[in-house]
């Protein structure tokens, strides 16, 4: 059984199909990237499936149950966490409590009544939230207020905090973006490590195509709404309509 698939997911604006009939499916410990120009409907496709958008038509399934219905926390709770293009933090706050409360919100959902308990009152949630930070490499700076972390690792909390919901499916969307080289390699290896550790499996959208090609086991490529192409990325550099889409027509 496929992790995540969708049948036939279509989403319009008015007059605008952003995504056409999209059959996807990632398969456990899969590595999946989405590429694809900008306007191809990869931003949309991942709001589809964290139910921050309603489908037009069609089915998102997440472990062989339909997720249509569902309320983006419940999504959460099922499995399914995101990272999002700039970074999602809580600045004013520790980065352990911005953990704290990723991994707290992911167990109880909206919260109801746990505003009347200390978030250290939770002994889970603190063993969640200091795996997380060493997984990414923030426990040094666990008492750092978060906004006065350096850029790259802020960008490296806002995916510790997709990974406190000890996610089965992470979806990043452009992990890298704004980052330095050596920032950027540091992501990358964090993505790799994190990978090894959990058995994760992710999506990402990122328009790095070093990044794609090294990374990832299958590449799904949009244009327009609609899936063009799938494959490894030695077939994905092969594709002639990828190249032509996305590539502009030069060979990676």
């Amino acid at each position: 059984m496929s992790l995540l698939e969708t049948e036939g997911l279509v989403k319009r604006f008015g007059g605008v199909t952003a995504t056409d009939h999209v059959d996807v499916s990632i398969e456990p410990d899969e590595r999946v990237s989405l590429i694809g120009p900008n306007g191809a409907g990869k931003s949309t496709f991942i709001n589809l499936v964290t139910r921050r958008l309603d489908p037009t038509e069609g089915d998102i399934r997440f472990k062989g149950e339909s997720i249509v219905q569902k309320e983006p926390h419940e999504v959460v709770q099922a499995g399914v966490s995101k990272s999002f293009q700039q970074a999602s933090i809580f600045p004013d706050l520790s980065v352990l409590d911005n953990a704290r409360i990723a991994a707290l919100g992911a167990d109880h959902g909206a919260f109801g009544f746990n505003f009347l308990k200390r978030l250290d009152s939770y002994p889970e949630i603190d063993r969640i939230a200091r795996t997380t930070l060493q997984d990414v490499g923030l426990w040094g700076q666990r008492d750092t207020t978060a906004s006065d972390l350096p850029y790259g690792d802020k960008r490296r909390l806002e995916i510790g905090i997709a990974l406190a919901a000890e996610p089965d499916l992470l979806l990043m969307d452009e992990p890298t973006a704004g980052m330095s080289p050596e920032e950027t390699k540091a992501t990358v290896d964090l993505i790799e490590e994190v990978k090894q550790e959990r058995s994760l499996t992710y999506l990402l959208v990122e328009h790095d195509m070093e990044i794609v090609f090294d990374i990832s086991d299958r590449i799904i490529v949009l244009n327009r709404g609609s899936v063009i192409a799938e494959g490894t990325p030695e077939e994905i550099r092969e594709d002639e309509d990828v190249q032509d889409a996305y590539l502009g027509g030069v060979e990676a």
